[in-house]
């Protein structure tokens, strides 16, 4: 994964617009890789760095798991880590990481139990799993951290650990690729009782066999998403379309998108999804770090400003702030 140039993303500076809007950002994550450090510091000088978030969501991304122990409940160490490392940044207003969603292998099946009630005990602000499923069989195609096999939400076992979400009050975000969406349709429909959310509009691809392919892929991308819009248990996260996966190629430029381009390119899957969804099952996200490879944070809830400004107060509201602190109670 490319580290951010913090150098290049300075070449574009925009003044914030709409600055008090109320924000929840939904998706983020914290590590400590050696040449791409970001943790309660860094987070804190992006959010901080001009539009007004009040609350945000941590997602997993294997931080701070138990070094020993049992290897299924090594994931519980998650919770501590983004504790202490939240607990430390600088004085704020903003509930930093006031919901929490870690990782636990539903593919144990009914063996998940106790791994997801440490979880619960181990944080208050614990509130569920992702267990990304994104895998393509082209080798040009990196597949998720968690190494999944191929239709993974397909599979009985995973099911069975997938069955205890909603009894414990948790719920599930999933992390695919565009060709994997009919897979989540399915699992929603088995599943009405518990709440999920697609993850980054669900990852329409354009590299490695994709590469040039729009016209074929947004098709494919619109009618999946028009099926799973159908499962009034799935919400969708606006956001994470700006990873070099997404094929912009926005990191390689001799400087990064200012938010104009940036909304217009992401306009047609956003605007589609909050058509589709309706503003109450959508939450505009910042994916962060991993979208600071293309733009700074500024820049980007700039765009999603601008993708918003035609419609309602009350629609605005809920794309920014409202959806997001009801599917993670906060």
């Amino acid at each position: 994964m490319p580290a951010p140039r913090p150098d290049w993303l300075d070449l574009v500076r925009e003044p914030t617009l709409e600055p008090d809007l109320p924000i929840c950002d939904p998706h983020h994550h914290l590590w400590t890789h050696p040449e791409n450090r970001y943790m309660a510091a860094e987070l804190h000088a992006d959010l901080t760095s001009g539009h007004n978030v009040v609350f945000t969501v941590f997602v997993e991304r294997t931080c701070g798991y138990r070094p020993v122990g049992p290897e299924a409940f090594r994931p519980v160490g998650e919770n501590r880590c983004v504790e202490e490392a939240t607990g430390e940044a600088p004085d704020s207003k903003i509930a930093l990481a006031a919901g929490i969603v870690g990782f636990a292998d539903l593919s144990l099946g009914d063996r998940v139990r106790p791994v997801l009630e440490a979880h619960l005990e181990a944080s208050g602000r614990f509130r569920g799993i992702r267990h990304a499923c994104s895998w393509d069989p082209s080798p040009a195609i990196r597949n998720a951290h968690t190494n999944p096999p191929p239709r993974l939400y397909l599979d009985a076992a995973f099911r069975k650990g997938f069955a205890h979400l909603a009894p414990l009050g948790l719920s599930f975000d999933a992390w695919l690729y565009h060709p994997q969406i009919p897979e989540l349709t399915d699992l929603a429909r088995a599943f009405p009782d518990t709440a999920l959310v697609l993850d980054h509009v669900g990852g329409p691809l354009g590299i490695g066999p994709y590469a040039g392919q729009r016209e074929t892929v947004v098709p494919e991308w619109k009618a999946a998403i028009d099926a799973l819009a159908l499962c009034p248990n799935v919400c969708v996260k606006l956001g994470g379309l700006v990873m070099p996966a997404n094929g912009f190629r926005w990191h390689k430029q001799p400087e990064p998108p200012g938010s104009e381009r940036l909304a217009g390119v992401l306009e047609p899957y956003f605007h589609y999804c909050i058509e589709r969804f309706g503003p109450d099952r959508c939450m505009f996200e910042s994916n962060f770090p991993v979208d600071k490879v293309s733009c700074s944070y500024n820049v980007l809830w700039n765009a999603f400003k601008r993708l918003a400004s035609g419609f309602s107060t009350e629609e605005k509201t809920a794309l920014f702030h409202d959806t997001a602190a009801r599917f993670y109670r906060l």
